[in-house]
C-alpha cells in the first residue's frame, strides 16, 4: 500500500503542543518534548506506511496506535489519514471523547 497524505485537526494539534509544554514547563528543558514529540513522529509515519496498524475504537471510523503513554488516534479517509486526537493514556477516558 502506498504512503498516503497525513492531516491533523485542529484539536490534535493543540493536543500535541499542550503535551510538549507541560514537559517543558515541568523538566525547566525541552529535551524530554523534542525526544517524545520525535516518538510521536515516528508513529505517524508508521500509520501513513501502514494504516491499519492501529487498534479499532469503540467508534467505527477510529483507529489508535499506540507510542508509549499516548494514542494517535487517526481516521482513513480515502487516501488522507486524519489525526484527530493524541491521548496521554494515563488520563481519565472520561476528560475527553472523540467528537465531543
Amino acid at each position: 500500500m502506498a504512503k498516503l497524505k497525513i492531516e491533523w485537526s485542529i484539536e490534535a494539534r493543540l493536543d500535541l503542543i499542550d503535551i510538549l509544554d507541560f514537559y517543558i514547563h515541568r523538566n525547566g528543558t525541552s529535551l524530554f518534548s523534542k525526544k517524545l514529540y520525535t516518538q510521536i513522529k515516528q508513529g505517524i509515519s508508521l500509520i501513513a506506511k501502514n494504516p491499519l496498524i492501529g487498534v479499532q475504537t469503540e467508534f467505527p471510523d477510529a483507529r489508535a496506535l499506540i507510542t508509549g503513554d499516548y494514542q494517535i488516534i487517526y481516521e482513513i479517509k480515502g487516501t488522507v489519514i486524519l489525526i484527530v486526537m493524541i491521548w496521554d493514556s494515563r488520563r481519565n477516558p472520561e476528560d475527553k471523547r472523540i467528537g465531543n
